[in-house]
């Protein structure tokens, strides 16, 4: 696989990757048992200016630390690729995705209301884009950023949400926790409260896959 993308290619998987698990390049280093220096820019390349790519050990043990599949790490991958068949997906702007018929009970794009996007990643046939407005999600997503969500993809915890609540209400959140009851989420920006919704208030939840950034 590594021998067909371009060395920016992979260490951009990379850091999206730490990004979807609200880490720092050394963070996701650590996590993966390597030492804390691994992923750091200063690392890409040799004094001379000869590339240095990530070896597949360390991007196995990454995947493994994680907790995310070799198919979620393609996918960060597909989007920056130059060449291949172009996927399009349902888009819509994430201030209007709660304020009407959008989605189905199961969180699946229903309508015509929807735009579409035109992407290299080929997710699942329901995956959707959200496009986000505004800065409250910074530094994590920005306005003009396009989140690629799946209502199809297993949710774990330290995932990245969308859940819409049974009143309407769209949050882009993490998983902080999920018992029988209850779903814990947690806030990007820590002066916002991490909500806990009661099961039964909740319609749905869809793990974003990754964001256009």
């Amino acid at each position: 696989m590594l021998e067909k993308l371009s060395h920016s290619q992979v260490w951009t998987a990379l850091d999206a990757l730490a990004e979807r698990y609200a880490l720092t390049a050394s963070a996701l280093a650590r996590k993966a048992g390597l030492d804390a220096t691994t992923f750091n820019r200063s690392k890409r390349q040799t004094a001379g200016g000869h590339l240095r790519w990530p070896s597949t050990e360390s991007i196995a043990k990454v995947l493994e630390a994680t907790g995310a599949s070799l198919d979620e790490f393609t996918a960060l991958l597909a989007p920056n690729r130059s060449g291949g068949a172009r996927h399009p997906r349902p888009l819509i702007g994430l201030t209007r995705a709660g304020a009407g018929n959008f989605f189905d009970d199961k969180g699946v794009p229903t309508g015509s209301a929807w735009d579409e996007i035109d992407l290299f990643a080929d997710v699942d046939e329901h995956s959707y884009a959200l496009e986000v407005s505004g800065e409250a999600m910074a530094p994590f997503y920005h306005d003009g950023d396009i989140l690629i969500v799946s209502p199809n993809a297993p949710v774990r915890r330290g995932d990245r949400v969308v859940v819409k609540t049974a009143a309407g209400e769209i949050l882009i959140k993490a998983l902080k926790r999920r018992t029988a009851r209850t779903i814990e989420l947690q806030s990007f920006d820590p002066a916002h409260p991490d909500p806990v919704v009661h099961n039964e208030d909740v319609s749905w939840m869809a793990r974003i896959l990754w964001a256009s950034q």
